[in-house]
């Protein structure tokens, strides 16, 4: 079994930070890579970024790119995502995910609330 825990959430106001924090354990033999997805009330869920063990390439929503960072630490199966210029429309559940052996794997979600 595999376990993603996210943390970090909370409630920010508009142009505020927040830092995510994703961390896998369990029966994990390889990553292939990790990343964050969200979904805010009445809508799909959608890619935030994702990041590839292999060589360390990142990938990012149009919405998010140039004001969210995705990291991760290697030796920990953790996965970070500094997230800068918040503004009320990034108000979703955010989701930690992991693909291993490529099979999908999701954490619980944490709550990000940006006030205006």
């Amino acid at each position: 079994q595999v376990q993603l825990v996210e943390s970090g959430g909370g409630l920010v106001q508009a142009g505020g930070s927040l830092r995510l924090s994703c961390a896998a354990s369990g029966s994990i033999l390889s990553i292939n890579g990790m990343g964050w997805a969200r979904q805010a009330p009445g809508k799909q869920r959608e890619l935030v970024a994702g990041i590839i063990s292999d060589g360390g390439s990142t990938n990012y929503g149009d919405s998010v790119k140039g004001r969210f960072t995705i990291s991760r630490d290697n030796a920990e199966n953790t996965v970070y995502l500094q997230m800068n210029s918040l503004k009320p429309e990034d108000t979703a559940v955010y989701y930690c995910y992991a693909v291993i052996q490529w099979s999908h794997y999701w954490g619980q979600g944490t709550q990000v609330t940006v006030s205006s």
